[in-house]
């Protein structure tokens, strides 16, 4: 069984020897396994871990993962978080646990892993065109009746590769047809007119089987409210006049799916407006950034500012890093970089100072830039920072802080590490 198969692979990260690949951890830990580390209940701050670190909150993760079940089980949204995010198969398991209905994914190499893991259900959140990744997919369809595999359609000619690809397959691939979010957005089919043509050319193939409809409401231009819901409804309708015209006789359900981390409340407000079908519809929501959430970009976009009756999202993040250097009263370096912290949207935030086992706030301590392994600070006069404290930043963006770290240390309030975070980028 593929979840047999699933939970032999993590006992094998569990079973992992701890060594010089993975920064931050104890060097007197190495050769013990993450389970034997993991068991020692180490502190993060006075057990021998070294700078910098990054570190995930127990409690934060546990509540993001809770919140999200909660909210698209209220919403009757079945969940597939994008798996990109994290890419730590550690992390899937739990959102399955907590409801979800599969991993979304973007690339073929993340569906290798997700299904090196025991993940039954993906959605591929892009056009699949490679022949040899299509050929591996198309094996996986044929020998194993439980995988399910739904990726994009976007064009005629990508129906024409697909097919050319995937002649001689014992199962069809299930695709759904991408409506763009508007002109100059990123992917998907501009118009009605090209979805209805696109799908047509699906039809006219034996490999490929249309299941639904899709899009990624983050693309449209300017976005607000008044055009997201638009476009939604431009997707919901879709879905509707392909369901009038008889293209999804062929499945026991209607997939229309949507929904990144910043307007999955307009998912919820236009999918709860989609009329019935002929067939159930399985409304798919894809909002990954939740599961650790951010002190930056997600935290100024998330949905829950507009809606705070439905809970807030709580950042998991916080690298923690040594000051190495105080050259002057207004100047301050401390020793993580880009090879630590994200830094594509915004860059980290200084937040807490920690000194003999105490915490105070990072009051007159801004990061003002980073190179490799540095991070610019500009300090106050009043800013009490020296060589050797150690100072936690949040962090923006979690698509680019997992990626940085192989395997990350799971932290309760108190420092004690319970559990470590393996990636997959």
């Amino acid at each position: 069984m593929v979840r047999d198969i699933g939970t032999e692979a993590l006992a094998r990260l569990a079973g992992e020897r701890v060594d010089h690949r993975f920064k931050g951890l104890p060097p007197d830990a190495d050769g013990l396994t993450v389970t034997e580390l993991a068991a020692q209940r180490r502190n993060l701050f006075t057990d021998g871990f070294t700078t910098p670190v990054l570190a995930l909150s127990a409690e934060r993760l546990d509540h993001n993962l809770r919140l999200m079940e909660t909210y698209a089980a209220r919403h009757g949204l079945a969940f597939a978080p994008h798996g990109k995010t994290s890419m730590a198969p550690q992390l899937f398991h739990r959102q399955l646990a907590h409801g979800a209905w599969g991993i979304t994914l973007a690339v073929p190499h993340q569906v290798r892993v997700a299904r090196e893991f025991g993940i039954e259900r993906v959605f591929l959140a892009n056009e699949l065109v490679d022949p040899a990744a299509l050929k591996w997919i198309s094996s996986q369809l044929d020998t194993d009746d439980d995988f399910r595999f739904i990726c994009y359609v976007d064009s005629v000619r990508g129906v024409e590769l697909m097919d050319a690809a995937l002649r001689g397959a014992a199962r069809p691939l299930d695709v759904v047809v991408e409506l763009a979010a508007g002109e100059g957005a990123r992917t998907g089919v501009r118009t009605e007119a090209e979805c209805a043509a696109v799908a047509d050319a699906v039809a006219a193939v034996g490999t490929l089987r249309l299941v639904g409809v899709a899009g990624y409401e983050g693309e449209v231009p300017e976005a607000d409210p008044e055009r997201v819901h638009a476009w939604l409804r431009r997707l919901t309708a879709l879905a509707v006049d392909f369901d009038k015209d008889g293209r999804f006789e062929a499945v026991d359900e209607i997939v229309v799916s949507a929904g990144g981390s910043a307007w999955f409340d307009a998912v919820a407000d236009v999918f709860a407006e989609l009329p019935e079908l002929s067939l159930p519809a399985l409304k798919l929501l894809r909002s990954g950034a939740y599961v650790s959430h951010d002190d930056g970009h997600y935290r100024e976009i998330t949905p829950f500012t507009r809606v705070p009756e439905e809970g807030a999202l709580e950042p998991a993040f916080r690298l923690w890093a040594q000051i190495v250097s105080r050259p002057s009263p207004e100047q301050a370096f401390a020793n993580a970089g880009k090879r630590d912290a994200a830094y594509d949207l915004d860059l980290p935030l200084a937040q807490v100072v920690r000194r003999d086992g105490t915490e105070r706030p990072a009051t007159g301590v801004e990061v003002t830039g980073l190179s490799d392994q540095h991070a610019w600070l500009r300090t106050a006069p009043d800013a009490d920072l020296e060589v050797g404290h150690w100072i936690g930043m949040g962090l923006s963006h979690p698509c680019t802080s997992f990626d940085k770290w192989q395997l990350i240390p799971v932290a309760e309030a108190d420092g004690t590490v319970v559990d470590y975070i393996r990636t997959f980028f």
